[in-house]
């Protein structure tokens, strides 16, 4: 897996209006799609090195379905995490919200957006995350999240 240079969302230069990270893996596109819409290997790497208990998870892959999770901390709490698919294009793109209880109410959450690019044997990955809902440290923080969970993604996808 090698991690490229991000490149900013439209408009991320004038506030903090999202994520935008790009990595590509030693795997083939369906089965990078397979890692980010199967529970159990979704479970393995959304989190990073916190736990995310298969039963503690729902995945409805398909627009209008709707996916949620709970990360356990170390400290014993939870972090839930919940969201309605928009877009699912087998096996190269996926549009869903992601919302947790930081998120306004009223608002749908940040808007995911991941497109797989085949390259033979090797994928790569275009993820943006979108909304304006989350200050500029909070975006920080979640790049520095989604980086480490796509490190542990890199790590399922290798043992594949």
């Amino acid at each position: 897996m090698t991690e490229n240079p991000a490149t900013p969302p439209v408009g991320a230069e004038d506030g903090p209006h999202g994520i935008a990270l790009t990595r590509t893996f030693d795997a083939r596109r369906e089965l990078v799609f397979e890692a980010w819409t199967t529970p159990e290997h979704f479970a393995y790497w959304f989190g990073g090195e916190l736990e995310v208990p298969a039963g503690r998870m729902a995945m409805d892959a398909r627009p209008g379905g709707v996916w949620s999770l709970v990360m356990r901390t170390p400290d014993g709490g939870e972090l839930p995490f919940s969201g309605v698919y928009r877009e699912v294009a087998v096996p190269e793109r996926l549009e869903f919200t992601l919302k947790d209880t930081s998120a306004p109410s009223g608002t749908e959450g940040e808007i995911v957006r991941v497109t797989l690019t085949d390259l033979g044997d090797r994928t790569e990955m275009a993820f943006r995350q979108l909304g304006g809902n989350l200050t500029s440290e909070q975006y920080r923080q979640a790049e520095a999240g989604w980086a480490g969970f796509f490190d542990r993604l890199g790590e399922l996808l290798a043992r594949a």
